[in-house]
């Protein structure tokens, strides 16, 4: 995998082991909740299986703004998309665009549609997905048709 410049401030880094930066993000318990629906935050243990199991099973990149990573997102098991940006990033349409590249990506790979699945409590992510046109189809799953 390749990086993938977005804009001049933005673009997805294919995913390496940085337990470090990565660590630290999810010990905030807003983010473990809206990623995750847990209201703990993540042990080293936790952290490395999800990564592990992303990186094995997916096209996964961190989010890199002003060159700063402020995320991750994933396009997993062929075609459900996963997204966590930092609390302090949020509301800046950088979750948006990265949405919108992977949404490229999966037009690349032919596939027919992606799938989103966003806790019902998760009025931000709901609201994001929608705009690019992801419909509600069922509990908590959204599908988008490429």
């Amino acid at each position: 995998m390749e990086e993938i410049i977005i804009d001049d401030n933005l673009k997805l880094i294919p995913y390496y082991p940085n337990q470090q930066t990565t660590l630290e993000w999810y010990q905030d318990l807003d983010i473990c909740k809206q990623f995750d629906n847990i209201d703990t935050s993540y042990t080293k243990e936790r952290l490395n299986a999800m990564y592990n199991y992303l990186s094995s099973k997916s096209k996964f990149y961190y989010i890199q703004f002003n060159n700063t990573l402020v995320g991750d997102v994933s396009l997993y098991n062929g075609n459900e998309l996963a997204i966590v940006i930092l609390k302090q990033f949020q509301n800046q349409h950088i979750g948006k665009k990265c949405i919108q590249q992977m949404v490229l990506l999966a037009k690349e790979k032919g596939l027919k549609y992606l799938i989103a699945n966003i806790y019902s409590f998760n009025q931000q992510s709901k609201k994001m997905f929608e705009s690019i046109g992801f419909e509600q189809v069922y509990g908590e799953s959204y599908v988008y048709k490429v």
